[in-house]
C-alpha cells in the first residue's frame, strides 16, 4: 500500500471494499512444461487499471508482473539483487549517472513481433509523461536508444537505485507500435493526449508469460498463457485473480475453491496445517513520530520528550500484537533491503530511562494527541490497535496520549500537511532500495510531515547526501546503517514494527514466495 501519491491510498481502499462472488472449483495445475490447469488467487483488490503506465497499487503490480517484462527483475523473494529480464546485462558508469542495458534478441511480444529498444524508450517515457502514480519512478531519468538492442538510462545525479527501480511492473515494456495505433503517446503532454488506457484494459500488450483475457476492478481479472512467450512456458493455462475479503479467502482456500489466499492475517492463518503457509516480515514499516515543529507542539518537539517516547514503547508487545511473522523494525529500512539494521541495533524498552528523560524535559504530566487512520488495515493489522498499545505504554511513563482517529482521507490531509502533534503511519516501499528511505530525513518528504525541517540535524543530512550519491553497494550500505543508528539515538521518528506478510496455498502449488514489490510472482508458480 503506497501513501506517497495523493489519492492513491484512498482509491485503493475504495476498491478494496468491493466484494467478489466466491465459490466455483478449479482444476489442478500440471507439473509439465506445457501449460495446463487453472490457478485461482484470492486477493482483496487494490486495483485501478490494467494500464501499467498508470498503475501503482499492489494488486495491479502483481497482475502486471505476469503480463509485462521489465529490463531487470527479481527472483523469488530476493530484492537485494536485480537479475536479467529483457536486458541480458547492464553496465553502470563510474559516476553512477549512466546505465547501459543490452537487450536480449529473442524476446517477443504476444503478437510475435520483436521487443526493441524503441519499445523500451516509448514505454518508459510514456510513464514519465503520463504524470500518473508511478511517474515519480522516472524523476531525473532520461532514456535513449543508440541502436535496436541497446538502451541507455541517464540520471541527472548519481543514482545507485536505477537497477532497483526498473524491475517495477509499472515500467513494463509495451508494444509501442500497437499502443500508438490505439491512442498511446510518450510525448510531453501525454497526460492529456494519451487515450490508450481503455484499450489496455481490454487487451495487454506485453511480452510476459500471460496475456489479459478479462478485466474488472471489482470482481476478477483473468489471465491466459501467452503461447508466443519467449521464455519457459507458463505452468498454468489460466490464472484467475478474484476480489475477495480476507475471511472469505480463508474459507475458499480450505475448501479448495481457490489455490492461494493473499490477505490473511496471522490469526486467520492459524490452524491451517493441511495447507502451505508462507509467513515472514513484510516490507511495510509502521512508525511513530512526535512533531518536531514548535509551531505545532512545544511538547512533542522537546528532545527529552522524544527520548521518553522512544524508550517508553513496548516494541516486543507490538510485535506480539501484530502476530507471527512480524518483527520489530530496528530502523526505517526494511530487513530484506540493502543497508538494513540488525535486530541488535533495535531500540529496547527502558521505562526507567524514559521516566528520567521525561523529568529532564521540564514537562509536567504532558498530554498529547495521537493521530492515525481508523478505517484501514495493513497485513491484517489495525492502526487503532497499535495506537491503543502506544497509549498504554506511554501512560506508564507519565505521558497522557489522547487518541485521535480519523478517516484515511482526513488523516492523510493533516499528515501530509505536517499538522499532526503525534502520528502513527506506515511506509510501503516505492522500490526496494534504501535510497527510498532518505525520505525520512530532515527536510525530506516524511521528515517534513514530522516537522523535521532542513537544517535540524546537519550531520545526519550530510550523511544522507553522501548515501544518495554513493554508488558502490559495499560503501553505501554502511552509510545507511549509520543514518539509521543516528535516527535511533535522537530525532522525532521512531520505527516500530514490520507487519507480517502471510501467503496461504494448497500444497500442490510450488515455489510460492512473497515479494516486496509484487506480492506473489505468478510467473514462478508451478
Amino acid at each position: 500500500m503506497k501513501i506517497r501519491s495523493a489519492g492513491a491510498l484512498v482509491a485503493a481502499l475504495a476498491l478494496a471494499g468491493s466484494l467478489a462472488a466466491c465459490g466455483g472449483s478449479s482444476t489442478s495445475s500440471s507439473n509439465s512444461q506445457q501449460a495446463g490447469g487453472t490457478l485461482v488467487i484470492d486477493n482483496a483488490f487494490q486495483l485501478k487499471t490494467a494500464d501499467p503506465g498508470r498503475t501503482f497499487e499492489p494488486t495491479g503490480l502483481m497482475i502486471h508482473q505476469a503480463m509485462y517484462d521489465t529490463l531487470l527483475t527479481f527472483k523469488g523473494s530476493d530484492v537485494k539483487k536485480p537479475v536479467p529480464a529483457l536486458a541480458e546485462s547492464y553496465t553502470p558508469s563510474s559516476d553512477g549517472k549512466t546505465y547501459t542495458f543490452k537487450l536480449r534478441t529473442d524476446a517477443k511480444f504476444s503478437d510475435g513481433s520483436p521487443v526493441t529498444s524503441a519499445d523500451v524508450v516509448f514505454s518508459l517515457n510514456r510513464v514519465k509523461n503520463l504524470k500518473g502514480n508511478p511517474s515519480f519512478l522516472m524523476d531525473g531519468l532520461t532514456v535513449t536508444a543508440p541502436d535496436a538492442n541497446t538502451v541507455v538510462i541517464t540520471s541527472d545525479k548519481p543514482n545507485a537505485a536505477v537497477p532497483f527501480i526498473v524491475p517495477n511492473p509499472a515500467l513494463g515494456i509495451l508494444n509501442s507500435k500497437v499502443v500508438k495505433q490505439n491512442g498511446g503517446s510518450d510525448a510531453v503532454g501525454a497526460d492529456k493526449s494519451d487515450t490508450a488506457e481503455a484499450f489496455l484494459n481490454s487487451k495487454s500488450q506485453g511480452s510476459g508469460p500471460y496475456i489479459l483475457d478479462s478485466y474488472s476492478t471489482t470482481t476478477q481479472v483473468v489471465l491466459t498463457a501467452n503461447e508466443k512467450y519467449w521464455g519457459p512456458k507458463p505452468k498454468y493455462s489460466k490464472v484467475v485473480i478474484r476480489n475477495v475479503q480476507a475471511n472469505v479467502q480463508r474459507l475458499n482456500v480450505v475448501k479448495g475453491e481457490s489455490q492461494i489466499a493473499v490477505d490473511l492475517s496471522p490469526d486467520q492463518a492459524k490452524g491451517l496445517d493441511q495447507l502451505q503457509v508462507v509467513s515472514g516480515a513484510s516490507p511495510n514499516v509502521f512508525f511513530l513520530f512526535t512533531n518536531n515543529n514548535p509551531a505545532i507542539s512545544k511538547t512533542t518537539n522537546n528532545p527529552k520528550f522524544q527520548e521518553a517516547v522512544r524508550y517508553g514503547i513496548d516494541y516486543k508487545g507490538l510485535v506480539d500484537l501484530a502476530g507471527e511473522g512480524a518483527v520489530q523494525a530496528p530502523g526505517v529500512v526494511p530487513s530484506m533491503f540493502l543497508g538494513s539494521l540488525t535486530s541488535g541495533d533495535a531500540v529496547t524498552r527502558d521505562v526507567a530511562r524514559a521516566k528520567a528523560a521525561l523529568a529532564a524535559s521540564g514537562l509536567s504530566n504532558p498530554t498529547v494527541s495521537l493521530s492515525y487512520p481508523s478505517d484501514v488495515q495493513v497485513n491484517g493489522l489495525n492502526f487503532g490497535d497499535l495506537a491503543a498499545r502506544v497509549q498504554a505504554n506511554l501512560k506508564e511513563v507519565g505521558i497522557t496520549v489522547n487518541l485521535a482517529p480519523a478517516s484515511v482521507q482526513a488523516a492523510l490531509d493533516t499528515y501530509r500537511g505536517g499538522k499532526e502533534e503525534m502520528g502513527l503511519w506506515q511506509w510501503g516501499p516505492d522500490y526496494p532500495d534504501p535510497s527510498d528511505y532518505l525520505n525520512f530525513l530532515p527536510g525530506q518528504l516524511v521528515g517534513l510531515r514530522a516537522g523535521w525541517a532542513k537544517g535540524a540535524d546537519p550531520a545526519l543530512e550530510t550523511l544522507g547526501q553522501q548515501a544518495a550519491t554513493t554508488i558502490n553497494d559495499d560503501q553505501r550500505a554502511p552509510l545507511y546503517v549509520q543514518i539509521q543508528q543516528s535516527m535511533n539515538k535522537s530525532g522525532p521518528i521512531m520505527p516500530l514494527i514490520q507487519s507480517a506478510q502471510i501467503l496461504v496455498s494448497v500444497k500442490s502449488v510450488k515455489n510460492l514466495q512473497s515479494n516486496a514489490v509484487w506480492l506473489v510472482n505468478i510467473r514462478e508458480l508451478s
